[in-house]
């Protein structure tokens, strides 16, 4: 039997407050990505809040499939802060690469001066995940490997490669029709990022999902690859917008 892969678009949170051309805030739509078999299946980037998890729990209940590995792009809250609930839900280990490890320890330890701050609903968020050996597991024999991407958004982003669908879960290293969060990379500058979006164009994926998207988008990888520096451009013009909006007030 051949692995198969679906996606389940969250809705954002609310944020307090409105953007310069009058719409609320919202957090960006969140990607979550099934791949499974016969029996098994892995789920990636669970989301953020305890309704998030249990709308994401149970689209993935409906699959009746065993989740056996619950994977974590990077260490960013809105990528993790949901795995422990569906971690207990389903029986699954939370995986992830040591850097994604250590910068989810970080955001655990950000939360009331950030995350708390901004969302409600997010549940307790103890750091469960584990490494794996050469960052390689199986799904129904077939294997999945967690590559190190280096810089995307945040330091230490790393994707999931299926080679048998052609696919990599690519959470922030590539965007997909909605505005980027260039907070970090802003600092950094983004020769980094361009290495990342080069290293996921080297695997050769034919689909790509990226941890926020729109949902009305396919995945086509050579599109997503190629808009996602666009798309860049794009949310630093609103960013720019915001700032001299504040600035104005």
């Amino acid at each position: 039997m051949n692995l198969a892969y679906d996606v389940f678009v969250n809705d954002p949170p609310p944020q307090e407050g409105f953007l310069p051309n009058g719409e609320p805030k919202r957090f960006s739509p969140m990607a979550s990505t099934l791949i499974y078999g016969t029996e098994d299946a892995v789920l990636t980037d669970p989301g953020m809040t305890g309704e998030q998890a249990r709308v994401l729990g149970d689209w993935v209940a409906a699959r009746d499939r065993n989740v056996t590995d619950i994977f974590i792009t990077h260490g960013h809250g809105d990528h993790f802060f949901a795995a422990g609930l569906l971690a207990e839900r389903f029986g699954a280990r939370v995986v992830a690469i040591a850097g994604t490890i250590a910068q989810m320890q970080g955001s655990v330890a950000a939360r009331p001066l950030l995350w708390d701050k901004l969302y409600t609903g997010i549940p307790p968020t103890p750091v469960t995940a584990v490494t794996v050996p050469g960052n390689r597991f199986t799904l129904e024999g077939r294997d999945l490997v967690m590559v190190d991407a280096g810089h995307g958004d945040a330091d230490d982003n790393s994707v999931l490669h299926v080679p048998d669908l052609g696919l990599v879960v690519a959470g922030d290293v590539i965007y997909n029709g909605v505005h980027m969060y260039l907070g970090q990379s802003a600092i950094t500058g983004f020769g980094p990022w361009r290495d990342a979006i080069g290293a996921v164009a080297a695997l050769g994926p034919r689909y790509i999902v990226t941890g926020h998207k729109n949902a009305g988008l396919d995945d086509d990888a050579k599109r997503t690859i190629g808009q996602t520096p666009d798309e860049a451009v794009t949310a630093a013009n609103r960013y720019m917008d915001e700032v001299l909006h504040i600035a104005a007030l």
